[in-house]
């Protein structure tokens, strides 16, 4: 019983880190069209400079995590105005643009590598460890939870009453509607690639606590956005988030009766199977 409990509560602790992730992919997925694949080492260049801030100049955690959001949204907005928008401008179809995002995926990863070295990165911040029977959770895996309910109903709210997420809801529709109507659709992928690569931060800043930086840690977390924001629903960002849940839940879960390697397969074989089964994903895009 205390082993189910405990991969109950990784699953639910994980399946916050996993909504994150998926919330700021689909934010731009759904909006802008592109298969952000440097999603990924854009999230992991986020946790490494809250471990500089706190590591190597000493801030306060929460100051770093401030400074490293305004950063990784800085990073989004270039991959999208250097990389992605001369692409868009000269009319190159996806499968150019997908290809470039993994140009860009190799060369973020490899800087990372080369500016903060190989070797694991870790911080010294304090908290507490909370026992239910012998299972235990910490208040890291805590704020994750809180960071994903608040970043959620944040976005939501964000996107159903300001003028901006209305008008990115309409982009996401018909772009290029959108267009003829007179919204700037260039200024609203600035802003998307913006909040998108903010929120990956977040969830990097917090797993800089719970586990530790390396370069290659980008890959798995494009890998779980991109497999939840299919699953979701393309386009649904409730979607996104359930499926999210989902994963970690069944990853979790697996590991009682399959070995820890076996993990991504399990995610491969959730994916396959709503391909199969609902290729439209957990939320119908209306």
């Amino acid at each position: 019983m205390d082993l189910l409990i405990q991969l109950t509560l990784n699953g639910l602790f994980n399946g916050a880190h996993f909504a994150l992730l998926a919330m700021g992919f689909a934010l731009i997925f759904g909006t802008t069209g592109v298969v952000h694949f440097a999603y990924g080492p854009v999230y992991a260049v986020g946790a490494y400079v809250v471990w500089a801030l706190v590591a190597l100049a000493g801030l306060p955690f929460w100051a770093a995590v401030g400074l490293g959001v305004a950063a990784t949204a800085a990073l989004g907005v270039a991959s999208y105005l250097f990389i992605y928008r001369p692409f868009e401008i000269g009319g190159s179809p996806p499968f150019v643009v997908l290809v470039a995002s993994l140009g860009l995926f190799i060369v973020i990863k490899n800087m990372i590598g080369i500016v903060f070295g190989t070797d694991v990165k870790t911080v010294d911040v304090a908290y507490d460890v909370h026992f239910v029977g012998n299972a235990f959770f910490t208040t890291v895996q805590v704020g994750q939870v809180l960071a994903a309910l608040l970043v959620g109903c944040g976005i939501a709210l964000f996107l159903r009453t300001s003028r901006y997420g209305k008008a990115i809801r309409a982009m996401a529709d018909n772009r290029e509607m959108a267009t003829v109507i007179g919204i700037d659709t260039t200024r609203l992928s600035i802003l998307v690639f913006a909040l998108g690569s903010a929120v990956s931060a977040l969830a990097g800043s917090l797993v800089l606590l719970r586990d530790g930086l390396n370069p290659n840690m980008g890959f798995g977390a494009v890998f779980v956005a991109f497999v939840a924001v299919i699953v979701g629903g393309v386009g649904s960002l409730r979607g996104a988030v359930i499926a999210g849940f989902l994963l970690a839940f069944v990853q979790s879960l697996g590991m009682w009766q399959i070995p820890t390697e076996w993990q991504n397969t399990i995610v491969f074989v959730v994916l396959f199977g709503f391909l199969l089964a609902r290729p439209s994903g957990i939320v119908r895009r209306a």
